[in-house]
Formats: C-alpha cells, structure tokens, sequence
C-alpha cells in the first residue's frame, strides 16, 4: 500500500527541511535533536507518580500513570521507551505513556533505564528487569496489582520487553502478556527485504539501526537473547505476545520474524502488520492519525489480558 497521507505529508516535509537522522552527529547531539521534535498534546491524567526503584548501588527512576484519581489493584503495564537504547527517557515517552493509561485502564509504569553509550548491554536490560521484578511485589504502594502485569515497548524499548519476557520465564517471574510495538529483534540486517526497502526516506534508516546496535553492543552481548531476542534458542513458554510492525519500516520483517519464532514455539501470539505507516507513527498521532486505530487495539489487548 502507499503511505498514507498524512505520513506522506511528514515524510515530505523532513526530506524537504532536510531534517538530521536519528544518528546524526555526536551522541549528545543526537539527543537534543530528538527531543526538539514536536510531540502530540498529553492527556491529562489525574495520577502521574515519580518514584524510584533502589537497585545494587543504584536506582532506577520511574513514573506511573494511572486514569483515575486513587489507583487501587490496578493491572500494570511495565512500559519500555524506545530511542534506540541511546535516546529519549521517561519525559522523552511521557505523551505516550500516558495514552497508554488511557486506553488500557492499567497502572502504566515507564522505566528511566540507563542508556548507551554510557551504560551499554546488560545495564538497560538490568535496570527494566529491577523495575519489573519489584512491581510483582511492591506494585501496590502505587495503587496496582503485581499478580497481573504485562510488559511493553516501542522500537528499542520493544526489544528490552522482550529481553524482559525471556528472562521472566528463565526465572519465573509471572507475566500476562508482552507487547511488542515495531521491535528490534536482530543485529543483523542481511536476512530482511525491509531493511533494503525502507533502508532510508522513512524517518529511522538501516544506518541509525546500526548506529544504535554498536552502541547499545559494545561491550557484547550478541549471542545474548536478552539482548538480541532472535537468538534465543526456544520461544516455548513465553508469555503470549502482541507484535505491531509498520509497513515502511527497516524493523518491520525482524518484528514479523520474531512474531513467527514466538507462534512456532506454542506462545499465543497477535501480530499486527500496519499498512501505511512509518517507524515512530505509534507515539506521533498529531502527525500520523492511523496511530489512533493502534491505540485500540492495543488497549483492548491489553484489557483482555489483564481481566
């Protein structure tokens, strides 16, 4: 199908002002280049919480959302941003943490993990691992129920979803549910037409993929699949999954290979291939409407698995 048109639109507009690629200069750069993007308006919630996660001689900040004024068992998501394990945070994802909310009716937790190159592989994973790990026994001091948690994440922070979800059935930690929302599953871009296709004009390029791999790998880690989810030797008894790709996206054919290791082990797996759409359109619903319909479906997936 052809980009729609408001992405279309977009698309048009970044290659017209010439904007600068997600990996465009130093790291510092790079951050401060994503985060002058516009974002769509925020809702308005009436609990948004900042707490810290103590950890092995550090914390882990957080943030919880929740649409209601005094959250008491609420299901939780575990909410992963993306930014290539390099950018963004939890103000970076705030917009979409709290849409999250909104449409699930959960306890929303987004996780400030460190980042790369600082803190490469297994630091992040470590950090979203802490996080999960001390909800199932202390989500209720923020008004949630641990005993029914799914963890989620968009680009990156799918990745480390899933590394979480690998690692919740390797040490039985309970979990309802994955959602995958156009992860990362593979270090290597040889084996996905995508990769080809959609290598540049569609706002994340097959060169910022590997820019973000290098950093987030550098000390190791690819043979890992709590790093490289595609590794993984066995997807049976993972948690059931919900996997969302974009059509115009280097991403989209690992997601959808992934979806189909999880489905080839057994894992109860929803897979939903978006037509028209870029990397990102998920969280940039003022410039990319069809992020709405995906926000439904991603709510009420989330209901039926947290009821």
């Amino acid at each position: 199908m052809p980009l729609d048109p408001d992405v279309q639109l977009l698309v048009d507009t970044l290659a017209a002002t010439n904007a600068p690629a997600l990996s465009a200069g130093t790291v510092d750069e790079a951050r401060r280049n994503y985060m002058l993007a516009p974002t769509p308006e925020r809702d308005d919630l009436p609990y948004v919480v900042d707490f810290d996660v103590p950890g092995d001689g550090h914390s882990v900040a957080a943030r919880a959302y929740a649409d209601v004024a005094q959250p008491a068992n609420l299901p939780v998501i575990v909410f992963i941003h993306g930014g290539g394990w390099v950018l963004s945070s939890i103000d970076g994802h705030d917009h979409f943490a709290r849409r999250l909310a909104r449409v699930s009716g959960a306890l929303v937790v987004s996780v400030d993990y460190r980042l790369a190159p600082e803190h490469p592989f297994p630091s992040p994973h470590d950090d979203c691992w802490l996080v999960t790990r001390w909800l199932q026994e202390h989500a209720a001091t923020l008004g949630g129920d641990g005993s029914r948690m799914i963890v989620a994440g968009d680009s990156a922070g799918g990745n480390l979803a899933a590394g979480v979800a690998i690692r919740a059935r390797d040490e039985g930690l309970d979990l309802a549910a994955q959602v995958l929302i156009y992860p990362c599953t593979d270090t290597n871009q040889q084996p996905y037409q995508s990769m080809r296709d959609n290598a540049t004009g569609f706002f994340l390029t097959a060169i910022d993929m590997a820019w973000f791999w290098n950093h987030y790998l550098a000390d190791g880690g690819h043979d890992d699949p709590r790093a490289v989810p595609i590794q993984i030797a066995s997807t049976k008894g993972l948690t059931p999954a919900l996997v969302i790709t974009a059509e115009f996206d280097p991403l989209r054919d690992e997601g959808a290979a992934y979806a189909q290791r999880l489905a080839d082990g057994g894992v109860e797996v929803q897979y939903e291939a978006i037509p028209g759409v870029v990397h990102g359109f998920i969280a940039r619903w003022h410039t990319m409407s069809r992020a709405h319909e995906v926000h439904a479906i991603i709510g009420d997936y989330c209901r039926a698995h947290l009821a």
